[in-house]
């Protein structure tokens, strides 16, 4: 349990009836509601009905994960000379920031206006050492709610000696708003010529492969289904998607529309923008129905899907994937949304 420490719940809303909550506790995304192609509302991610669901062991339902999203091969890297020891929290490697990364701190909330729309900026000291890393870090997740039902979410941080961060938004997605359904008919365009390939605990080996000819192959909307089952080594590895895709990014600096998803049933459409490197589709393989989620439904292999856009795993300890690290009077900064719509049919 946490104690002596303030866990509050924020909604944000606009006028096309879409609502979202967060709570500062992890700076978890807790519920997202919008309209299908007929009107009615539902809440398209994964979640709990109470704050205790979040308090106990959860697969990172809906969580700002860091100081490093993704995973680090032996929990070690060198930075400027110094090796520094980190968690193996998942197969001998580190994981989405150890033991107690930023999944299970709670931030501090500040709810305003933006320009966007409603807004609330969570903010969060990471001290030196904590976890292993190095660096006071002072982290921002400022997300908004705009008119057009876009979740916007917005990372700043600053730290005062050189550090590694890559930080995601771990939210799984059901766009049906039926979390006892399979994600399996859900239809994926992911804009990217080539995937981080992985030995068999998922650690990238360093190459850029094509997507070409292989089930990785997004680029045309395809069911997230149609080829999961397919003899595949990578995809044996990650018993299913669970894989970075390099993203085709024209413009290196901007906010790009990298990804969509579309729920034929409902109507409802997904369309993911970043300004981030790298995309990881993580189609919910590890679920295993031990997870009693919102209205007492257990959460089953392919019951949500993760889209995390991020840097690559385990960048500190590959030369030649974008750097993560970041340096005193440096400013991290990344953007990413998720705008709902519906289709005609």
């Amino acid at each position: 349990m946490i104690r002596n420490m303030r866990i509050e719940v924020f909604t944000l809303k606009n006028t096309k009836d879409a609502e979202v909550q967060i709570t500062n506790f992890g700076a978890r995304v807790i519920s997202i509601k919008v309209p299908d192609r007929d009107g009615r509302v539902g809440d398209v991610v994964l979640g709990f009905d109470f704050l205790a669901g979040y308090e106990n062991p959860n697969p990172y339902l809906g969580a700002v994960v860091g100081r490093y999203a993704n995973r680090i091969a032996r929990g070690r890297f060198t930075l400027h000379g110094t090796t520094y020891e980190l968690a193996t929290n998942d197969r001998g490697n580190h994981l989405h920031g150890g033991i107690k990364g930023f999944d299970k701190v709670v931030w501090t909330p500040r709810l305003f206006d933006s320009a966007q729309g409603q807004a609330l900026e969570l903010s969060y000291r990471s001290h030196d050492g904590e976890e292993g890393y190095p660096g006071n870090l002072d982290v921002k997740a400022i997300y908004s709610l705009t008119e057009e039902n876009g979740l916007h979410l917005e990372f700043q941080a600053v730290t005062d000696r050189p550090t590694i961060l890559n930080l995601a938004n771990h939210s799984y997605f059901n766009l049906s708003g039926n979390g006892s359904t399979t994600i399996l008919d859900h239809v994926l365009m992911i804009d990217a010529d080539r995937f981080t390939p992985t030995d068999s605990n998922s650690i990238p080996t360093g190459e850029l492969a094509s997507v070409e000819n292989t089930p990785f192959d997004f680029r045309k909307p395809t069911a997230v289904g149609a080829r999961i089952q397919e003899y595949n080594e990578q995809l044996r590895y990650g018993l299913g998607y669970d894989h970075n895709w390099v993203l085709n990014r024209k413009d290196q600096t901007g906010l790009a529309l990298v990804a969509t998803v579309c729920h034929p049933g409902s109507g409802r459409l997904l369309e993911v923008l970043t300004t981030q490197p790298g995309l990881q589709f993580y189609s919910g393989n590890q679920l295993d129905g031990t997870v009693l989620g919102k209205n007492d439904v257990h959460y089953r292999i392919h019951s949500g899907f993760c889209l995390e856009t991020q840097h690559f795993p385990d960048s500190p300890n590959q030369p030649s994937f974008p750097s993560t690290t970041l340096n005193p009077g440096q400013e991290y900064h990344h953007t990413t949304v998720y705008r709902f719509s519906v289709t005609e049919s």
